[in-house]
C-alpha cells in the first residue's frame, strides 16, 4: 500500500489537475473528521467557530451544520453583519473591539443584527463611540461581551501571553460590568478570555526541547491560575448569557473549566503547521497550496512560482509555509518563501520537473484564504470551488 501522503498528493492533483497554479484545496475528509475531533474534546460543550480560522463561508456554513458546533466568533463587525445578513449565522461575537462606526450605525440601525451580535469591550470608551453614533433612546439594546485578559503573571512585571484586555483581575471585571450596566441602551450578556499562551503556544517546537519543556511549565502553572481567576470573574459579573474561552491549542483544557459554557476553535479545521508542534492533539492538515514548478537551476534544486505566503506573527521560521508533498523538500536557507520564485532543495527536488506541482501546506489557517479566491473542496478526486473572503469581494482587515 503506498504511503498515506503518496496517496493524498496524487488526490488533489487529480481533483485539481484541470486548474492553473496557485491552487488552494481543502480535504473535506480531513475537514470533518478534525471538526468531529473537536467536537469530542469539548466534551459536550458547545463550539464556536472562529471565522478567521475559516474565511469560507461554505465551509463555515458546513461546520455550523455539524452536530456540537453553534455561533461563530468573527474578527470585526463589519464580517459580522455581513455574516448574519448572508444568513450564515444568528449568533456572532466580534473577537475584538470595534470603533467601526460604519458598522455600529448599521448594527444598532437593524433589531435583527442587533440580536444576533454581540461586540467586545474592555473600556467604557467602546460604549462612548457607539453613543456617539446614534444616542441609547434611538436604538435598540446592544448586546456587549467583556473580554478578560488571561495572561498569566506570576509576578513583578512579568508578563506571559498576549496583550489583550486591560481587565485583568475579578475586581476589575465586576467595576466594569457595574458601569456597563448603569448605561441605558446596552446589555452585557458574555465574557471572553482567551488563554493565548495554552491554546495558540505549541509545546512540542521542532529541535527545541528546552524551550519545549519551559513551555510546559509555564502551562501547567497558568492553567489552574486562569481557570481559579476566571470564575471569580465570572461570580463578580454575574447575570451573563455565556462564557466563552479557549481555541484549537486548549479546547479540551478549556472545556474542563467549569465556569465556561462554550469553547472556540477554528485553526484545527484546517491544521495548519504551527499546530504540528502541540501534543496534547494534532489536527490532520486539511488546507494546501499548490505551486508550479518553473525551473531546475541545479540537479536538487526544483525553483516553483511564487510562495512567499508568509504568517502573521513574529518574523520567524515557523510562520513561513512548508512544502509538504512531494516530501522530501525543503527551501534553501538563503532564500526561503520568495515573493515571486521559490527553489526547493532535498532528494525529492531531483524527481521535479517543469510542470509538476508542489503542495504546501501554510503556517496559520485562514490567512491562505487571502491569497485566493477560491478553495477547491476535494472529496475523493473531485474538486468543487468555494470562493473565499476575497473572493466574495471582501478584505475585513485589508
Amino acid at each position: 500500500m503506498p504511503p498515506v501522503s503518496d496517496t493524498l498528493r496524487e488526490r488533489l492533483d487529480r481533483a485539481t489537475g484541470h486548474l492553473e497554479t496557485p491552487v488552494a484545496a481543502v480535504d473535506l475528509g480531513a475537514f470533518d473528521d478534525n471538526a468531529s475531533q473537536l467536537v469530542a474534546r469539548a466534551n459536550g460543550k458547545p463550539l464556536r467557530v472562529a471565522s478567521k480560522s475559516v474565511r469560507c463561508r461554505a465551509l463555515l456554513e458546513r461546520v455550523l451544520a455539524m452536530p456540537g458546533w453553534h455561533g461563530v466568533m468573527s474578527y470585526t463587525l463589519r464580517e459580522a453583519i455581513w455574516l448574519v445578513r448572508a444568513g450564515v449565522t444568528d449568533d456572532v461575537l466580534v473577537a475584538y473591539p470595534t470603533v467601526d462606526r460604519t458598522a455600529i450605525r448599521e448594527l444598532a440601525g437593524d433589531q435583527k443584527l442587533a440580536d444576533a451580535i454581540s461586540i467586545m469591550i474592555d473600556h467604557p470608551a467602546h460604549l462612548d463611540i457607539v453613543d456617539q453614533v446614534t444616542p441609547p433612546g434611538d436604538r435598540p439594546a446592544v448586546r456587549l461581551c467583556m473580554d478578560l485578559d488571561s495572561s498569566w503573571k506570576p509576578g513583578g512585571s512579568l508578563h506571559v501571553g498576549v496583550r489583550r484586555s486591560p481587565v485583568h483581575s475579578a475586581a476589575q471585571a465586576g467595576a466594569l460590568a457595574r458601569r456597563v450596566r448603569a448605561r441605558p441602551g446596552f446589555r452585557l450578556v458574555g465574557l471572553m478570555s482567551y488563554e493565548a499562551q495554552i491554546a495558540g503556544v505549541g509545546d512540542d517546537p521542532p529541535r527545541q526541547g528546552l524551550r519545549a519543556r519551559a513551555i510546559r511549565v509555564m502551562q501547567s502553572r497558568s492553567y489552574p491560575e486562569i481557570v481559579r481567576r476566571r470564575a471569580k470573574a465570572v461570580e463578580a459579573v454575574g447575570d451573563l448569557e455565556f462564557v466563552n474561552g479557549g481555541g484549537t491549542g486548549s479546547v479540551a483544557a478549556t472545556a474542563n473549566d467549569p465556569a465556561v459554557t462554550e469553547v472556540t476553535a477554528g485553526s484545527g479545521l484546517y491544521g495548519p503547521t504551527l499546530f504540528d508542534a502541540y501534543t496534547a492533539w494534532r489536527p490532520r492538515p486539511a488546507a494546501f497550496f499548490a505551486l508550479s514548478v518553473v525551473r531546475r537551476p541545479a540537479p536538487r534544486i526544483a525553483t516553483v512560482l511564487g510562495g512567499g505566503w508568509i504568517a502573521s506573527g513574529p518574523a520567524e521560521a515557523s510562520r513561513q509555509p512548508s512544502p509538504y508533498l512531494p516530501a522530501g523538500l525543503r527551501f534553501k536557507p538563503d532564500e526561503g518563501a520568495g515573493e515571486v520564485q521559490t527553489p526547493l532543495v532535498g532528494e525529492a527536488a531531483e524527481t521535479l520537473r517543469p510542470g509538476d506541482r508542489v503542495w504546501f501546506r501554510h503556517a496559520k489557517a485562514g490567512e491562505l484564504c487571502e491569497h485566493v479566491n477560491d478553495l477547491q473542496l476535494v472529496d475523493g478526486e473531485t474538486a468543487t470551488p468555494a470562493p473565499t473572503y476575497r473572493g466574495e469581494g471582501h478584505a475585513f482587515l485589508g
